[in-house]
């Protein structure tokens, strides 16, 4: 019993060390319950669980909310234009707030999204930053309050 007793800390020790992947951390945020579903339907989830280092504009529930049910349903279904909006989102590398510079920036989907930065507030295409520098093991999420669409 008491060899229970002791391994218990330790394994609780050692599974709390360790730093959640960009799928994880965004899973325990709560509020990217749809990106999830998202990532999930366009079989990205282990490309976002990998080594990265990546950086993720995050639309949020609300975010995804703002496109019509209907059309929103209908890209959830269609893997290849789901996959190229997901990728969208994405840069290679870790790129935090402080190093971010209006310009165009390439994307993983290959094309590239507007940064501008105005009074203070930075945003992505239209999208408005709301959170940035969440940290994972394998990049950070910056927080977006819309689902941006490559052209």
């Amino acid at each position: 019993m008491k060899k229970i007793l002791f391994a218990l800390p330790l394994a609780f020790a050692i599974g709390s060390s360790q730093a959640a992947d960009i799928v994880d951390t965004a899973k325990s945020a709560g509020s990217f319950n749809t990106l999830i579903a998202a990532v999930q339907a366009a079989g990205l989830v282990d490309t976002l669980k990998g080594p990265g280092p990546f950086t993720v504009f995050a639309p949020t529930d609300a975010a995804f909310a703002k496109i019509p049910k209907a059309k929103l349903d209908a890209l959830l279904k269609d893997k290849a234009a789901l996959t190229k909006v997901l990728t969208y989102h994405v840069v290679p590398g870790t790129v935090m707030a402080a190093d971010v510079k209006p310009g165009m920036v390439k994307t993983v989907e290959g094309s590239s999204f507007k940064v501008s930065a105005k009074g203070g507030k930075v945003s992505v295409d239209k999208a408005q930053v709301v959170k940035t520098d969440i940290a994972a093991d394998n990049g950070v999420i910056h927080v977006i309050d819309s689902v941006i669409m490559p052209k």
